[in-house]
């Protein structure tokens, strides 16, 4: 009921009151989100690959948008590194190598055939005198203090056309052979080529021997090549008729030219390659670095079992 008294309208106690419209002050609208390594500086630009906003000091131009940091290191990362065929880093050069092994090889025929004549070849040549001649045991049969000729005497000699025929042979196999197979494991396949030759011949011959020149280590490139060309399926004719010549050359003249060393290195140098280039990719890493280690097991157990036959 409504009383009216002195121009005043009054509500009894019990009457209902008429709603009164409470105003709400508006909501702030929300701004720009900051960004997720500067939350101080606000950004409407969003990651493209994970959404996290970024500001102008983070954003990293992309082919569509831009990106975080964090996104173009995590994608960096994942590229896989282009190799050659069996494992090997692609290089600009590859050759440099091979062009390094033949440089070695003409310089230490300068020096052995000119310059440091005849200390060089005394000092560094595959000599080896064993218990039974008088003096010995002498060189490799000596001990381990004489393994160093094992190496040196692959890079060691003293007739021009000896090192022009072992340079040549090793330009036409050399670069093929490094690039398909990587620096590393070309000069791993050549090094344990060129001991197991020097390994082999001190075997068989270690009472009383001196031999010098890397065939062993050029065998192994021939074996290598081999062994390549039946991985590719590739023609076996030129290199097959290559090897057979040289065969003959090699025991026809066994007096003058070691065929002990050209048979070790053919064969550890083809094992060796078998292993690098048949290696399946899921273990290319494991089972090449096996493959080598087993290589340098091999020479190290024929120079031990020489040892026991002709050493002190």
């Amino acid at each position: 009921m409504v009383l009216y008294g002195k121009g005043k309208v009054l509500m009894l106690p019990n009457e209902p009151r008429p709603p009164v419209d409470r105003i709400q002050p508006p909501a702030p609208e929300a701004g720009p989100p900051g960004c997720y390594r500067h939350p101080e500086t606000a950004t409407g630009i969003s990651c493209t690959r994970c959404g996290h906003p970024i500001c102008p000091l983070c954003m990293v131009p992309a082919s569509v948008g831009f990106q975080c940091p964090e996104c173009v290191s995590g994608g960096h990362a994942q590229v896989r590194q282009a190799t050659t065929r069996y494992g090997g880093a692609l290089t600009a050069d590859g050759a440099l190598v091979t062009k390094v092994l033949v440089g070695l090889n003409v310089v230490v025929f300068v020096l052995a055939a000119y310059v440091l004549k005849p200390w060089l070849v005394q000092d560094w040549s595959l000599f080896s005198a064993g218990r039974d001649i008088p003096g010995g045991p002498g060189g490799v049969a000596d001990g381990p203090g004489q393994w160093y000729r094992l190496l040196t005497a692959t890079f060691l000699h003293v007739q021009l056309w000896h090192v022009g025929v072992n340079m040549l042979a090793l330009w036409w196999t050399g670069p093929v052979l490094e690039a398909a197979l990587g620096r590393l494991r070309f000069l791993a396949l050549y090094l344990v080529s060129g001991l197991a030759g020097s390994a082999f011949a001190f075997l068989i011959a270690g009472n009383l021997m001196n031999s010098v020149g890397a065939s062993g280590a050029i065998y192994g490139l021939f074996g290598a090549t081999v062994v390549m060309q039946i991985r590719n399926r590739g023609p076996l004719g030129p290199v097959m008729a290559l090897l057979v010549f040289n065969l003959i050359l090699t025991f026809s003249a066994a007096g003058v030219i070691d065929w002990r060393a050209h048979l070790g290195g053919l064969v550890v140098g083809a094992l060796t390659a078998t292993g690098l280039m048949f290696a399946p990719r899921e273990r290319r890493g494991l089972v090449q670095g096996l493959t080598v280690a087993g290589a340098a097991a091999v020479v190290l157990a024929m120079v031990l079992i020489g040892m026991a036959r002709y050493g002190a």
